[in-house]
């Protein structure tokens, strides 16, 4: 079974950046997707970035685009570059991975219809990293 852990969480000010690292331990898929959600208190559960680990494509939310990178480390790490973090970006970031399938892509896996399926392409979460943003 796969088993993603995060690292990185962290406080920090207004403006300020983090990195977050996905490692996705168990055994190795050729074709899958690692992504990062979260969820703020009360609120639900949001995409923010995916990366398809076969070919790099990428997927981001778009109140992130332009500040936040996703990148690939090796073979089963991914890493979000958090720039111009804003307070509202204040939550539990969990890493999850999930198998490319026949026509799936990262687009279907994290994008609206990813979305509407409550992410169930994605199989396997990690317990989450804490990122606050507060002066």
């Amino acid at each position: 079974q796969l088993q993603p852990v995060e690292s990185g969480g962290g406080l920090v000010q207004p403006g300020g950046s983090l990195r977050l690292s996905c490692t996705i331990s168990g055994p190795t898929l050729d074709y899958y997707v690692i992504g990062w959600f979260r969820q703020a208190p009360g609120e639900e559960r949001e995409v923010v970035s995916c990366i398809d680990m076969y070919n790099g494509d990428t997927y981001y939310v778009d109140s992130v685009k332009g500040r936040f990178t996703i990148s690939k480390d090796g073979q089963n790490t991914a890493d979000l570059q958090m720039d111009s973090l804003k307070p509202g970006n204040t939550a539990v970031y969990h890493c999850a991975t999930g198998p490319l399938l026949g026509p799936s892509s990262v687009y279907t896996l994290c994008g609206d219809s990813g979305r509407r399926n409550h992410y169930s392409g994605m199989r396997y979460w990690g317990k989450g990293a804490l990122v606050t943003v507060s002066s």
